[in-house]
């Protein structure tokens, strides 16, 4: 079976991290079709939202520790010596490729973590725009736990949402906290019962998906651009992005909706 599943739904593309029996740990097969599926989503006009989330009950465990032990043991045999330093980068910065492209591409990208989220997973969660926890989610660094560093950009993604000083300490410790913490610190957007969680993912999903869309792409360029820009620069990049999105079919039929009193129709253009 494939590591990862897609469908489409309401526009909404799932992408669902498929090895439940490893609580979703991370594969190379696992992470290339990440990629290629979040390249081939950016520029898809018929999704309006991605989706990342868990098979079973996990969100992602992050590296494959078995795999891991594998591979030490292997180049302490002196297999893999072919395998430079500068091999083992470029592997792994290819997959940080999924990181990046949930941040910075036009689509809204939600996280709904179902159940665990440490390591390299809960960096791909905090990449996405918004998370949404079910009350069974647990979040971890864990990268302390097995003597590495960080990556996927948990260090840059953890330390806008909660601040330096909260990163710090839950890299360094590598404490496992629970839903209702993680919204508290801002680490998730929202808590769902288990129950329903996947109808709510869902109403909110395709509630963006069916918005407007183009209007959402400038905003999300904006509010990424705010994390690390002056603020003139922000008022000149909204200047460009109103007036852009003021030409749009969508803003014309909102405005139209709102004086007629009904809800707008968007398409997208």
């Amino acid at each position: 079976m494939a590591d990862l599943l897609t469908e489409v739904k309401d526009r909404v593309l799932y992408l669902t991290l498929n090895r439940p029996d490893k609580l979703n740990a991370m594969s190379g097969e696992m992470m290339g079709a990440l990629v290629d599926n979040l390249s081939r989503a950016a520029t898809n006009p018929e999704i309006g939202a991605v989706v990342l989330t868990g098979a079973g009950r996990g969100f992602c465990a992050g590296g494959d520790i078995g795999g891991m032990r594998a591979r030490n043991e292997g180049a302490g045999a002196g297999e893999g010596a072919a395998q430079t330093i500068e091999d083992r980068v470029a592997g792994l910065r290819r997959g940080e490729e999924a990181s990046l492209m949930l941040h910075e591409m036009s689509k809204a990208t939600i996280a709904a973590v179902n159940g665990p989220a440490a390591g390299a997973g809960l960096s791909l969660a905090m990449a996405c725009d918004i998370r949404i926890a079910s009350d069974a989610a647990r979040f971890g660094t864990a990268f302390a736990k097995v003597g590495f560093s960080g990556d996927y950009g948990g260090t840059w993604s953890l330390t806008h949402l909660v601040g330096s000083a909260k990163a710090r300490e839950l890299y360094f410790l590598a404490d496992v906290i629970g839903a209702d913490e993680a919204l508290r610190i801002g680490l998730a957007n929202r808590v769902v019962p288990g129950a329903s969680f996947k109808d709510e993912v869902h109403a909110i999903a395709s509630r963006i998906a069916n918005g407007p869309t183009i209007a959402y792409g400038y905003m999300k360029a904006n509010l990424n651009a705010a994390l690390n820009h002056e603020f003139k620069e922000l008022l000149d990049r909204e200047a460009w992005g109103q007036t852009m999105t003021g030409r749009t079919e969508d803003h014309r039929e909102a405005v139209k909706a709102f004086l007629e009193k009904r809800p707008p129709t968007f398409k997208g253009r």
